[in-house]
């Protein structure tokens, strides 16, 4: 009983943070990519102290969170919390013909985002980086093969000549997302499992990856 009422007092308290129009917007766009408080700003063209206002309402629910950037240390990314969606029906609201996933080496989080993107939609996927290694990463490849991804990326490339006019741009890790400046990108803030370099980073980020594909694919459509 007191489980039950504990689930209600949460679903009521989600409710109202949501039934503000501003608050809703920011739940919208921060479902399909993360932001920094001075870019959700900028989308909504509102004052600091009114967003702060509306994150701190989202964050008392349990809607949203922050990470610090693994690249800019000075900067946070706000996120929507994966529990936030349970209950509340996705629709398409972004179209593509294609995507393209975007990290610093090309070697792990991009090329396996494009891998776990197309083994699951009818919309082609690709990748790059900002500054492409030599090689992918083994253990990229080990926990594909763990996870039963079919993986068998090319050399990492370079990000130019590779976008298109058309493509959507999705960057998996701060770096590259500070580095490129593309206000139309998506963002997702996905921790280098790299800079770890064990077996159970790269798990969780694999495991980061695929949900925030299983989010996108409902509300992307093919243009």
């Amino acid at each position: 009983m007191n489980t039950e009422q504990i689930s209600l007092e949460d679903r009521a308290a989600r409710h109202a943070a949501l039934a503000d129009p501003a608050r809703l917007r920011i739940v919208d766009l921060l479902t399909v990519a993360d932001r920094s408080p001075s870019e959700l700003q900028i989308e909504l063209g509102m004052t600091s102290n009114l967003l702060a206002h509306h994150l701190g309402v989202l964050e008392r629910a349990g809607l949203i969170a922050r990470t610090r950037s693994e690249g800019d240390r000075r900067r946070s990314y706000l996120h929507f919390r994966p529990s936030g969606l349970d209950g509340f029906p996705l629709t398409p609201i972004l179209s593509a013909q294609r995507i393209v996933f975007v990290c610093t080496g090309n070697s792990a989080r991009s090329p396996l985002a494009a891998a776990l993107w197309e083994q699951g939609s009818s919309i082609p996927a690709t990748s790059a980086g900002t500054h492409p290694a030599a090689a992918t990463s083994p253990k990229a490849v080990a926990v594909a093969a763990r996870r039963g991804l079919r993986f068998d990326p090319p050399v990492p490339r370079d990000i130019d000549g590779a976008i298109g006019k058309d493509d959507l741009v999705i960057t998996v890790c701060d770096r590259a997302h500070e580095e490129l400046h593309r206000p139309e990108a998506l963002h997702w803030s996905i921790s280098n499992p790299g800079r770890v370099g064990t077996d159970a980073a790269y798990d969780a980020a694999f495991d980061e990856i695929a949900r925030r594909i299983d989010v996108l694919r409902p509300q992307l459509s093919a243009s």
